[in-house]
């Protein structure tokens, strides 16, 4: 009995560990608050692209941090509107990158995706326009490993750099405690699933 009660919550914990760590891939983890050049991943890119879903003005906070801290000189916003009688999501992004400070020569919107697999490939335009070779993709930590999923299947050529948003309204290093939290988890997991299920059939 008392081997159990160490094996369940161990095992619970190497779960949570992995679907943690299998969401949100990371590639600055060791990098300091501003890019060094010539570092790998630490080194400046050309543009943060933020896709809108979940906790967006969140999500757009953390990319405009990442443009007035050096990571990047262009901003990406993509995304339609949920109510159609309104601003599209990427124009209310736009807004409010603006009021942070960000020149709107820097600013670049998207307004029709809605959903992942529309957000990568409209996005893509915008790249081979302006001739961005790699770019740091800003989503909601849950959101992370699917859309770099579908940003690398659509942008062939460009390196999809991974800065997932740790902690929002929605998802946090405790998303566990919460049946929304296993819910994101779960759903984003199916839909993982999906992808490469789908690729294998094409």
């Amino acid at each position: 009995m008392i081997k159990w009660l160490i094996i369940i919550p161990l095992v619970i914990a190497t779960i949570i560990g992995g679907i943690s760590l299998y969401l949100q891939p990371n590639d600055f983890i060791g990098c300091s608050e501003q890019p060094v050049e010539g570092l790998g991943h630490c080194a400046k890119a050309d543009a943060v692209v933020v896709v809108s879903g979940g906790d967006t003005v969140a999500r757009t906070a953390e990319g405009i941090k990442l443009v007035k801290n050096g990571w990047a000189d262009s901003l990406v916003l993509s995304g339609a509107a949920q109510d159609k009688t309104g601003l599209s999501n990427a124009a209310a992004m736009r807004m409010q990158a603006l009021a942070s400070g960000v020149p709107d020569s820097a600013i670049f919107i998207e307004e029709t995706s809605e959903n992942t697999e529309q957000n990568a490939a409209n996005t893509h335009t915008i790249f081979s326009l302006n001739n961005f070779k790699d770019v740091i993709l800003v989503t909601s930590g849950y959101h992370q490993r699917r859309a770099n999923l579908e940003f690398e299947k659509r942008s062939e050529g460009i390196e999809i750099l991974n800065h997932p948003l740790l902690d929002d309204k929605d998802w946090s290093a405790f998303w566990w405690v919460t049946p929304r939290g296993w819910w994101l988890a779960g759903g984003e997991t199916v839909k993982v699933l999906a992808f490469y299920l789908q690729g294998a059939r094409s």
